[in-house]
């Protein structure tokens, strides 16, 4: 995959910002602002602390979200958030490292954001210790807040990258996990039908850094 521009859309406003510009943009969103005040409004609100995070792919930064996410949400809470929307496909283990510091689904996992993180702080995910996905995450800021849950909140999400067929030159639909390997393997559907590794190689062309992983397929859609 070649180097491109990475853009967005704001989950509020629904206007496209660059990948750079989009932290600046959401500390300043008016539509941000106004959804805020609106939902503490609907249910018994609790007042608590809120951090802004940014997550992207180790290896492939043209992949990155915003969150959202309160204070009380545990580390189990994010974990089962980045399953649904970018990594899940077999039930494989996971785990976070923050200041050198494992935290698995054997222990730690529960523990609240809010007792260990804070602002320009940087940790990291890590999914399937076969075929990994590595995710580097960091605390860009914090607030304070009304939520009446517990609830991790997508503000952004990176535009689907364009990777073009390495046959034909259109966009990829398919990549094959075999070829991927050697960084080719992109194809459209109809180059994909005649692909010498054959039909069981392929996998959906999907928006995650798992795109083309074990049996990777896709995760939760963001209605933009």
């Amino acid at each position: 995959m070649g180097k491109q521009k990475s853009e967005g859309k704001c989950g509020f406003c629904k206007n496209t910002f660059s990948k750079g510009g989009m932290t600046k943009h959401l500390a300043s969103c008016e539509q941000r602002r106004a959804v805020s005040e609106t939902s503490s409004g609907k249910q018994k609100p609790q007042k608590t602390k809120l951090f802004h995070l940014v997550v992207e792919g180790h290896d492939l930064p043209e992949y990155w979200m915003h969150l959202e996410a309160p204070a009380e949400a545990t580390l189990g809470d994010l974990d089962r958030f980045l399953r649904n929307i970018w990594l899940e496909c077999c039930g494989h283990l996971s785990a976070f490292t923050i200041e050198g510091k494992s935290y698995d689904e054997d222990g730690g996992m529960d523990v609240t954001l809010g007792k260990i993180l804070s602002p320009g702080m940087k940790f990291y995910h890590e999914y399937d210790f076969g075929s990994t996905t590595e995710l580097v995450l960091k605390v860009v800021s914090e607030r304070d807040g009304q939520v009446s849950d517990e609830s991790i909140l997508l503000m952004s999400r990176n535009d689907t990258p364009l990777i073009m067929c390495v046959s034909c030159g259109k966009p990829a639909r398919q990549v094959c996990v075999e070829c991927l390997w050697d960084g080719e393997g992109w194809l459209c559907n109809k180059c994909a039908k005649k692909h010498e590794c054959g039909e069981d190689m392929l996998l959906p062309v999907v928006n995650s850094p798992r795109v083309g992983v074990c049996g990777y397929t896709g995760g939760e859609d963001w209605e933009e």
